[in-house]
């Protein structure tokens, strides 16, 4: 049964190699394997996402993977010190303060990769 199944995002990128430095430089993550087909990175829990090379990458106006944490706030406060351009948002059901919106079951934040692919952190509620 799917519910027994671990879930692996997939990434589009147009260039494989300015998303990788750009995942290694800005959010401090290392392949753990490399194929002609893209590239693997492991999270916590058995979690992962596969970047994949494509030219259709950052067309997908909706967030594509988020990282789960603890503490949003310092997340993002991290990943700007490391030169992470957040997303701000005015809208009628989302709002940022400090690059954070609160909604329905927890808070989070939104940036774009190298490739303009829309990423969040989230942090649920308890």
């Amino acid at each position: 049964m799917l519910t027994d199944c671990s879930v692996l995002a997939t990434i589009p990128a147009s260039d494989l190699d300015r998303a990788t430095r750009w995942y290694d430089e800005k959010l401090g993550l290392k392949p753990v394997m490399k194929t002609d087909g893209g590239v693997m990175y492991q999270a916590a829990n058995g979690t992962g996402f596969f970047i994949y090379p494509t030219p259709n990458a950052g067309e997908a106006p909706q967030t594509l993977m988020s990282f789960i944490t603890p503490d949003a706030a310092a997340e993002v406060r991290g990943l700007k010190a490391r030169g992470v351009v957040f997303e701000e948002y005015d809208l009628p059901d989302i709002k940022t303060v400090d690059s954070i919106a609160t909604m329905p079951g927890g808070r989070g934040g939104w940036f774009k990769d190298s490739e303009g692919n829309v990423i969040g952190v989230f942090e649920m509620e308890a």
